[in-house]
């Protein structure tokens, strides 16, 4: 099977035949949303990272970048819609291409670089135990409190009152977006796995498009594998580019 190729490109490079082609892959798997809905929140985006295969569009994740001050300042790389094609998953090219992206934004932004992910479902989250060492809500540690603080301010600034502060959800008065069955069945082999018993005793209704709320640290130190060398090399780059 030919590899993934993966691009980061500007929202507004989107043309109409690239978002419908977008829409087509993304409702395949989530329900709960219409095209509509999709185009507003891709506006409400800065960027696009695409995976293809050949000409066929594989996967992609939608991007925002922002600036929040709260008690310091920090830039935010926040994870809109999101989807791959089942027949690569597993692959690292999205991890890959997000992490060389989040290199360049470093080294623009010269800020302490978070990422916020929201989660509707265990693969999603799995990203984080597997490329990330220090990130929150987690299975095997209690978010301290001015972690929890930063989450609070952000989802509250983000999301408004869709912020459930308690239980650390995303809750919409009707769905905007649910992963489909069978794509939200639990294998025993994942059921094993602590973090994604984690993941479903606190986002227990995720098949109705709840999100937990979720940041990470980008930072050389707090990463692993390729997300790691993927960042440090793209960061270099920026560097000796400029």
């Amino acid at each position: 099977m030919e590899g993934l190729r993966s691009r980061i490109l500007d929202r507004r490079a989107i043309g109409e035949p690239e978002t419908a082609e977008m829409y087509a892959l993304y409702s395949r798997y989530y329900g709960g949303t219409d095209e509509a809905q999709f185009r507003a929140d891709l506006a409400g985006k800065d960027h696009v990272i695409e995976l293809r295969q050949g000409e066929m569009l594989a996967g992609f994740s939608t991007v925002a970048v922002f600036e929040f001050r709260e008690a310091r300042e920090i830039t935010v790389m926040f994870s809109g819609d999101t989807i791959i094609d089942h027949r690569f998953w597993g692959t690292q090219a999205l991890p890959e291409a997000f992490a060389r992206f989040a290199g360049m934004v470093q080294n623009r932004r010269a800020k302490p670089l978070f990422w916020l992910l929201i989660s509707k479902g265990h693969r999603t989250y799995r990203y984080l135990p597997l490329f990330i060492r220090e990130y929150w809500p987690r299975h095997d540690r209690e978010t301290p409190s001015d972690a929890q603080a930063l989450i609070d301010a952000i989802a509250s600034n983000r999301f408004g009152q869709y912020y459930d502060a308690a239980s650390g959800l995303l809750r919409f008065p009707s769905s905007r977006g649910y992963l489909k069955a069978p794509w939200t069945d639990v294998s025993a082999c994942a059921l094993a796995k602590p973090a994604v018993r984690f993941f479903l005793e606190r986002n227990p209704r995720y098949r109705e498009g709840e999100e937990l709320v979720c940041l990470a640290e980008f930072r050389a130190d707090n990463l692993r594998g390729i997300v790691q060398r993927s960042f440090l090399e793209a960061a270099q780059c920026a560097a000796r580019a400029a």
